[in-house]
């Protein structure tokens, strides 16, 4: 193994923080949708469609497509509040999202360079990575391959920037579909990173925990 490529979103950093938790409450307080579990599964399903729909010439970027995600809440659940503090939260969440405590371990201890494979924009992430003193050997976006995961043509592009083989890289993740069906299309083995336990079954080997991984 030459190198290990690793999601971002769910995996190194945590989904449920402060700024998620604000956003969330201001969409609640402020449109027709009063339930934060129904708006959330809304806000996903509407970002994987997007994100799908998003390949190549028709593709959009993930400040994009937040814009039309906030013009569709706007539009069907009755939205009233101010749509760019909207998305300069979400732009927030990206950059300034808690870390899950043995992220910066697995960073220090992995044998072999690291790439952070992911469909948020690439300086969101080096924001943070910065923030908390992280080096990753790099951050292959969405926006680089004019794709999304699960799309294989990200994990292309990142075993391009790697130099590596699809055998000779491991991916890791927290999405059955986005990082273990993804890396699957591209022939790169994955591993399935369920912190909580509640994952579906799956075939491929599972952790919960990084440092679990080796």
């Amino acid at each position: 193994m030459k190198a290990v490529f690793i999601d971002y979103t769910g995996t190194i950093t945590k989904e449920d923080s402060p700024i998620i938790r604000k956003i969330l409450r201001r969409f609640c307080q402020n449109s027709n949708q009063k339930d934060p579990k129904k708006m959330m599964a809304y806000w996903w399903e509407l970002l994987r469609k997007y994100e799908w729909e998003s390949y190549q010439d028709a593709f959009r970027t993930e400040d994009e497509i937040v814009d039309l995600m906030l013009w569709d809440c706007q539009r069907e659940l009755g939205l009233t509040d101010h749509l760019a503090e909207l998305h300069s939260m979400v732009q927030e969440s990206w950059s300034n999202s808690p870390f899950f405590e043995d992220v910066a371990d697995f960073f220090h201890t992995c044998p072999c360079p690291v790439y952070i494979v992911t469909n948020n924009g690439a300086e969101y992430v080096e924001a943070a990575m910065e923030a908390h003193q992280l080096k990753p050997a790099g951050i292959v976006c969405g926006d680089m391959a004019r794709a999304y995961k699960p799309r294989p043509e990200i994990f292309q592009k990142a075993l391009e920037i790697s130099g590596c083989q699809p055998k000779e890289v491991l991916h890791v993740g927290d999405s059955l579909q986005s990082d273990i069906a993804g890396a699957a299309g591209a022939g790169i083995r994955a591993v399935l990173l369920d912190r909580t336990g509640e994952k579906k079954e799956t075939d491929c080997p599972v952790i919960r925990s990084l440092r679990e991984l080796f």
